[in-house]
């Protein structure tokens, strides 16, 4: 009777590792096929602007790379926290991604009361896309021409000297932000609607500085409408190697680029998560890809998901004193 049982015993105990081991070969399975059917790409902003535009680039090539159609999904509203918060709560089986951006994923979660997700929890970041240098551009007639002779004649100013930028929490204005904690510079900031009615004040000598992406800057640079001070980027802007960085004009540290990436909801399978940081890379290696993206004023950055993440934590530490000490508040 005892040997009856302890046989007994054994043959549960290889049913028990025998459907183990099917249940794992059959998820390992699952997701060597991945994909096996299109992917929604939710972009959470309005067709037709650079951050979609990028987004259907990359979505195009890497369809092709995956074999499936990637579905590009226009989710905008609230500054891009509606469809932000859609894929963190969407189902992690690598079918619903994000094109993230660094204004909706580290700044509005400052400047915002209620944002519905949580940047570090809520997602798996699978690999930046790139990062669009930005610029300090100024009214040729500002007869302060470097970033030192700038700061100098701002603090002349009793009102301030006035720069513009696309709208109030966007990158360029927590970057003049924290250029005035950093430097003193008496600076006063003007909002816009976007960049191109900033741009259109700047070439028309109502305001004399403009915060902006180096693609909106870089044909009236090169025609000699506006004066390059500087750019906030870590190296020169491969559009316009003459113009010095922020660091190479004495502010030391101050590298601060807009972003965009890719991310699945968290709980994803890192071996999906995996795979498509794998066609993310190759896809933004492609000289074809590189170039598209450089006109549209992004510098494809491959790299891994750990990166990705560390890049996104290090943003959003680093805004959260700028905001609290300019009081930024969402509009």
């Amino acid at each position: 009777m005892p040997m009856f049982k302890s046989l007994q015993r054994r043959r549960g105990l290889q049913t028990l590792l025998a459907l183990s081991l099917s249940l794992a070969t059959g998820a390992a399975f699952a997701q060597a096929a991945y994909p096996n059917k299109p992917i929604r790409l939710v972009v959470p902003f309005a067709t037709g602007g650079v951050t979609d535009t990028s987004g259907r680039l990359i979505a195009e090539h890497l369809s092709r790379r995956l074999g499936q159609q990637i579905i590009v999904d226009n989710k905008p509203g609230a500054s891009g926290n509606i469809g932000t918060q859609m894929v963190a709560t969407a189902e992690p089986d690598g079918y619903t991604l994000l094109l993230g951006f660094d204004g909706t994923l580290v700044i509005n979660p400052h400047v915002f009361p209620k944002v519905g997700f949580d940047t570090l929890k809520d997602f798996a970041p699978i690999g930046k896309i790139g990062d669009a240098i930005l610029i300090l551009v100024s009214h040729p007639a500002v007869p302060a021409k470097t970033l030192k002779e700038v700061i100098a004649l701002s603090k002349t100013q009793s009102g301030g000297l006035s720069y513009g930028t696309s709208g109030t929490g966007g990158t360029p204005h927590i970057a003049g932000e924290l250029l005035k904690q950093r430097t003193g510079a008496n600076l006063t900031h003007l909002p816009y609607k976007g960049g191109g009615q900033a741009m259109t004040d700047l070439l028309g000598g109502t305001i004399p500085l403009v915060y902006t992406a180096v693609a909106g800057a870089v044909s009236h640079v090169k025609a000699g409408k506006l004066h390059a001070v500087a750019v906030s980027s870590a190296q020169r802007a491969p559009s316009l190697p003459e113009v010095p960085t922020f660091i190479e004009a004495g502010v030391a540290e101050f590298d601060i680029n807009s972003w965009v990436g890719l991310l699945a909801p968290a709980k994803t399978p890192r071996a999906i998560v995996d795979r498509l940081n794998t066609e993310l890379n190759a896809v933004l290696n492609d000289p074809v890809v590189r170039e598209r993206l450089v006109t549209l004023g992004i510098t494809a950055s491959p790299g891994g998901p750990e990166r990705f993440g560390r890049d996104m934590a290090r943003d959003l530490s680093r805004y959260a004193g700028v905001v609290k000490s300019a009081n930024i508040k969402a509009e």
